[in-house]
């Protein structure tokens, strides 16, 4: 039986060290809410959702704190820890690691190797060795954000995640 070929989901002439804001999505494994759960808070209509995180989701929170307080050059900016997934902006301040420009001429780091990649896989990293086992699904989808009105969209899309969850039908029966 042939071996399934992996799509390539980075851009592959951009050189993900280069120094701007990406937006991220890591799930978690067969998406199962491992992180938290959006709970309803008040007698409103319509009811806030709140996020209360799990055990594993305070350890993710964690983890972002302590790398922001440890990398000088990366940020993660605004992050929200849903049930199954996180969303995040990461800004890079500077080239790291790259011997060229983000145009992907010669010596651009592999998109794999490079600062936005090798974030998450340490973010992911130390969060399976706390737990024990690997909650994450694979890889991470990525969004090189272009313009000043993407970013706001993007924050306010991070901002209104739990709202959103709260009003998918799809997930109704996972919120209280």
């Amino acid at each position: 039986m042939e071996k399934a070929v992996r799509k390539k989901i980075r851009l592959s002439n951009y050189d993900y060290s280069s120094g701007g804001s990406y937006f991220i999505t890591i799930c978690t494994d067969r998406k199962y809410p491992y992180l938290s759960e959006i709970k309803c808070v008040g007698d409103g209509v319509p009811d806030v959702p709140h996020i209360e995180l799990t055990e594993f989701g305070i350890m993710v929170n964690e983890q972002i704190k302590e790398m922001n307080a440890v990398y000088d050059r990366s940020k993660i900016i605004k992050y929200v820890i849903m049930p199954d997934h996180v969303h995040m902006i990461i800004c890079l301040y500077e080239n790291i690691g790259s011997n060229t420009d983000h145009r992907g001429t010669s010596g651009t780091p592999s998109p794999t190797n490079a600062a936005v990649p090798a974030l998450v896989s340490t973010l992911k990293r130390f969060i399976n060795k706390k737990i024990g086992f690997n909650i994450w699904q694979r890889s991470f989808h990525d969004h090189i954000i272009r313009s000043e009105n993407e970013f706001a969209e993007i924050w306010q899309y991070i901002e209104n995640n739990p709202i959103n969850w709260a009003n998918d039908k799809f997930n109704q029966n996972l919120w209280r």
